[in-house]
């Protein structure tokens, strides 16, 4: 009877000082110690809204990869491939979209902000030949009165809930001042000419958007819809063009609380200030829509892979500018011109370069990551 007592003294001893010498002292809590470098890694992860093709996913596809190891914290999706000119480029049907949003948050841990573009009509990437609801246009809902708003923006919502996206990129607050204007006025996606008529619009198509749970967002900031160009083509220049009142939609909806979230345009306005595209300009992003209109929210790009920015900047730069200007969330479509699967890790490369040059601010990537994070915090509240 001696020696199993004495053996089982000595194994004590023997588990005693094997984990006094090789057990992490971080097993003692279950929340891992975030080193700053990999806190970085994080923020730079969390500031990327990143789009990719395939309507599903595997382990083998550079989108988990970026999800998983690159701590991408949004994705964005699309109907239509643009360097192919071919369609289903994410989306095939109802069921399969559904699929696919359940895969994607299993792989993000259910964290990831699943965003497009369905402001109904026009620009929809949930279409009627996939067999989605038809839905109207902004324009036209608008002439149909409040109920009309109300119902199609509920049409919408409900969709998009039942597919598993929450966030709508939409609705577009621009103020119809040039009718002809080619990616505004001709394609109905605005309300209005009449300012009070957009804002009264945009602020039941986002109540309709919360009755569902999904979060919006107010585009084209400063405005859009005085330009006689397209973004998408090259660069717009609305100095000429622009009226101020073209900025009261989103001085109502920001102080009555509507705005979960605001894109900025690539369109260049001299009356703002300097000749840098708004989506490149501190004077538009932090002077203008945080210090005089007080946006504290997430401040999203227009697609950077947009001719504007693409045959004007190179890609590195055009994220140190809009990251300087003030914006939080980089829209990186890879839907442009061309495709590339490694997207994600040259962005956080040339990030990372320039925090480690001095040329950003490790601080400031942190706060615009916390903006992000504390937007999806909103999809938990009840």
């Amino acid at each position: 009877m001696k020696y199993p007592i004495l053996l089982t003294i000595l194994l004590a001893f023997t588990v005693m000082a094997c984990g006094q010498n090789n057990v992490p002292e971080t097993e003692t809590d279950s929340t891992p110690i975030v080193k700053p470098a990999d806190q970085l890694q994080q923020d730079i992860g969390e500031i990327l809204l990143v789009g990719f093709r395939g309507t599903s996913i595997t382990d083998k596809d550079h989108i988990v990869r970026d999800i998983r190891d690159y701590h991408v914290g949004s994705v964005i999706l699309f109907e239509y491939d643009a360097p192919t000119g071919t369609r289903h480029r994410n989306v095939l049907s109802p069921e399969q979209l559904q699929t696919l949003c359940k895969d994607l948050q299993k792989y993000a841990g259910g964290n990831l902000l699943i965003g497009t573009d369905q402001e109904g009509g026009n620009v929809s990437r949930l279409r009627v030949r996939d067999g989605f609801p038809a839905t109207l246009t902004a324009e036209a809902s608008a002439r149909g009165g409040d109920d009309s708003v109300l119902s199609n923006a509920r049409t919408i919502a409900c969709e998009l809930k039942a597919a598993g996206i929450n966030l709508n990129f939409a609705p577009c607050i621009d103020v119809n001042v040039n009718p002809s204007c080619p990616v505004i006025g001709r394609l109905g996606r605005s309300y209005s000419e009449d300012p009070a008529i957009v804002t009264q619009c945009a602020s039941l198509y986002i109540k309709a958007h919360r009755e569902k749970g999904i979060l919006t967002c107010l585009k084209h900031f400063p405005g859009h819809g005085s330009a006689k160009g397209d973004t998408h083509a090259g660069l717009v220049d609305v100095t000429k063009t622009w009226k101020e009142t073209e900025l009261e939609p989103y001085r109502k909806l920001i102080a009555d609380g509507y705005a979960d979230m605001v894109m900025v345009a690539h369109v260049i306005n001299r009356n703002l200030g300097d000749n840098l595209p708004a989506s490149l300009s501190p004077l538009v992003v932090k002077e203008l829509l945080r210090n005089q209109l007080g946006y504290q929210g997430v401040v999203v790009t227009d697609d950077l892979a947009m001719g504007a920015i693409t045959r004007q900047y190179g890609f590195e730069e055009a994220l140190r500018l809009a990251l300087l200007a003030g914006c939080d969330l980089l829209c990186l479509s890879n839907n442009g011109d061309s495709y590339n699967p490694d997207l994600v890790p040259r962005a956080v490369q040339a990030i990372t370069q320039f925090v480690k040059n001095g040329e950003l601010s490790a601080d400031d990537i942190h706060a615009a990551a916390e903006r992000v994070r504390a937007l999806k915090k909103k999809l938990k509240q009840p």
